[in-house]
């Protein structure tokens, strides 16, 4: 199963760093490893309950701010592609 999850991180990793067109998908790339380093966090000794709640809070912060700066970008630019982030 550990095996399984690194292999989707691995993937996910890829997917992340080759998407350069629009920014929801690279949101929704990142979202997915915050997702998945949270399952390899999870079969790892020293992750607590506390700890698990913790980085949960963070993520779903972490998500709400990338949302925001979506919708201000869509707002301003009429777009989400990631060019008009240059000028």
């Amino acid at each position: 199963m550990e095996f399984l999850l690194l292999i989707c991180l691995f993937l996910a990793l890829v997917i992340f760093l080759s998407s350069t067109k629009h920014l929801l998908v690279t949101l929704l790339c990142l979202e997915f490893l915050v997702l998945l380093l949270f399952g390899v966090l999870c079969y790892s000794m020293d992750f607590t309950y506390l700890n698990s709640f913790t980085y949960l809070t963070l993520s779903v912060c972490e998500s709400a701010l990338g949302l925001s700066l979506l919708v201000s970008l869509v707002r301003c630019s009429g777009s989400d592609q990631v060019f008009m982030l240059d000028g």
